[in-house]
């Protein structure tokens, strides 16, 4: 790490001082401490030791990389002195596309922190080049090792030192250290309200309240059993559809990221054009539901969900939209219906940024292994559930430098409490895991991917066959998605039978999806050829401007029922409305006791 050197016998010493010590209690809170850091750890350890043992068999490549990024050094050595006495120069080394560290004036002007920026990037790239070009590492190991390098190297940013970030040097000095105080206060409260891992507040605890400000699209509970609460919305058209239409949000979230406010909430939008809409929200489990298993979730859950709906409206079968994880359980929903022989009850179904396939499971693949998966059940197991704040803190490590360490500047070292945003706001509203089905999906479909295997998932009594899902399907994935790779999700999508229409949106996992007509942020590909190679099917793909949202209202429209019926109430007798939208379970905050 890098040296302070200021004195710590005056104010603005001991804030450096202090911003020191937070950092590496930071780091500790970061990394955590329990068995699952220990199988990272073991894990890194045990690659780098492979690492070094093809760097040793071909120490000429070793040495020529080493030469290269001496004389870049010297380059840029030479580059800051010029500079020192020219300061219309340019820099050697440019920022990467897109990284926004280094965005203040002083980075470039400055030539002490220019030589410290320049160096720090041609350092960075010189490593990853370097892991690039070794032979002898196995494809796996080298994934992981990029990842862990990548980290590393981003970890230790001089943008994250009080002392080396000329912003922060600046702001110091003209608030006398009261940002650095204020930092200290607010790292202390999120590390209070963390779990294992340090979770960085990335909008205001009380920027938004849920069924005020977000998720207030008007209806009701239906329905409520041990693992969701069925939501039914009032219909705004004198006329809706005949075929009612079911939400399957992920389970690891909260649905509301599908009811934002109004102008960002595809329930509402959905229900201005028609539709009968039903979401289901999921519970937050504790430790008394550490047995609630996936085959629970179909068979208690989406399959519940849909008795009661034809209790509702009378109509036997649904359109369906599963988003993520909630469309791999929409999936193995319909697989059920027809192991049992029975007729479908889902007359459509749209996967959004779903994985069936986990072969590619992107970036979150690094800790897919079996001693991180074992230390992680054993976790899990003495917890009852898997911490949703893990899970979060998890995922935005995935884009440290976006998700997690400008919001540890902006936090901790500006002292600044981040921005209102929905979209973070959600992201911060974690939701645990049973142990059981944290189990199960870690294992059964991550690691040993059983899903796409015909007979090798059970749920209750029936071995499900995906190639058996012959069901019309629409597939939206996210060209910047790094949670479920739109080529991985695409290649899914080849297990099931049935018509398929693959749509690729700009964006990412979130943004891809909650992408308004009113905003028309975002644009989409589309293509009619079939799924085999990612670049070919991007090449034969044509773009199209705007939502995909109102692509699907036009997909849908053959499988919405010949004539439009009259607006339906929410509820009926056998169902009435239990309590208004957006019910209780979404009001749960983690940490859950029970």
């Amino acid at each position: 790490m890098q040296q302070n050197t200021f004195s710590g016998n005056d104010p603005i010493g001991q804030f450096f001082n202090w911003n020191e010590t937070m950092w590496s209690e930071m780091q500790k809170a970061r990394l955590g401490d329990n068995p699952v850091s220990q199988a990272l750890s073991q894990v890194n350890s045990d690659d780098l030791q492979l690492f070094y043992k093809a760097v040793s068999t071909n120490p000429v490549r070793l040495l020529d990389m080493q030469m290269k990024w001496w004389q870049g050094q010297l380059a840029i050595c030479q580059n800051s002195m010029t500079k020192a006495m020219d300061s219309s120069t340019e820099s050697l080394v440019q920022d990467p596309p897109g990284d926004r560290r280094f965005r203040h004036e002083a980075w470039k002007t400055d030539p002490h922190f220019d030589f410290m920026r320049q160096s720090y990037l041609h350092f960075a790239q010189s490593l990853t080049d370097m892991l690039d070009v070794v032979e002898g590492v196995p494809e796996s190991v080298r994934e992981r090792l990029k990842f862990t390098f990548r980290q590393t190297i981003n970890a230790l940013s001089p943008t994250n030192f009080a002392w080396s970030n000329p912003e922060i040097l600046q702001r110091t000095l003209e608030e006398k250290g009261a940002n650095l105080l204020k930092g200290i206060k607010l790292f202390q409260e999120d590390l209070a309200a963390s779990a294992d891992n340090l979770k960085i507040r990335m909008t205001r605890n009380a920027a938004f309240t849920v069924g005020q400000d977000l998720a207030t699209t008007p209806g009701d509970v239906v329905f409520k059993n041990d693992i969701f609460e069925l939501i039914q919305y009032a219909a705004t058209t004198k006329t809706v559809h005949k075929t009612p239409l079911l939400i399957i949000p992920p389970f690891i979230n909260k649905f509301y990221i599908l009811d934002l406010t109004e102008q960002n909430s595809l329930v509402a939008w959905l229900r201005d054009q028609g539709h009968t809409v039903f979401i289901m929200s999921w519970r937050n489990p504790g430790k008394e539901q550490a047995s609630v298993s996936f085959s629970d979730l179909v068979q208690s859950g989406t399959m519940e969900a849909i008795r009661v709906i034809e209790q509702i409206t009378n109509e036997k079968e649904v359109n369906a939209i599963g988003y993520c994880i909630g469309g791999t359980l929409l999936a193995s929903t319909i697989a059920v219906y027809a192991a049992r022989r029975m007729k479908s009850r889902v007359k459509s179904a749209t996967y959004l940024t779903t994985l069936l396939d986990f072969e590619y499971p992107g970036e979150i693949g690094v800790f897919i292994n079996e001693p991180v998966i074992k230390a992680t059940e054993e976790l899990i197991d003495s917890q009852g559930y898997f911490d949703g704040r893990q899970m979060a803190v998890t995922f935005s490590l995935l884009r440290e430098n976006s998700l997690y360490w400008n919001y540890y500047i902006d936090n901790y070292l500006k002292g600044e409490e981040p921005a209102d945003f929905d979209i973070l706001y959600w992201n911060s509203d974690s939701t645990n895991l049973s142990s059981t089905c944290a189990k199960f999906l870690l294992r059964d479909l991550y690691l040993e991917n059983r899903l796409r295997e015909p007979g090798a998932v059970k749920i209750g009594d029936f071995d499900i066959d995906l190639s058996k899902v012959a069901t019309p399907s629409y597939f939206l994935s996210a060209k910047d998605d790094h949670i479920a790779l739109w080529d991985s999700t695409f290649t899914g999508s080849n297990l099931l039978s049935g018509d398929k229409t693959l749509v690729l949106g700009e964006s990412g996992h979130v943004a891809g999806v909650v992408n308004p007509p009113y905003k028309n942020k975002y644009g989409y590909w589309t293509s009619e050829e079939n799924f085999e190679d990612p670049e070919q099917w991007l090449a034969s793909a044509t773009r199209e401007a705007g939502s995909w949202w109102t692509h699907w209202q036009q997909w849908v429209k053959p499988h919405l029922g010949e004539k439009e019926v009259p607006a339906r109430a929410v509820g009926s007798k056998e169902c009435p409305a239990l309590m208004p939208a957006p019910g209780s379970y979404v009001l749960q905050t983690l940490p859950i006791e029970k």
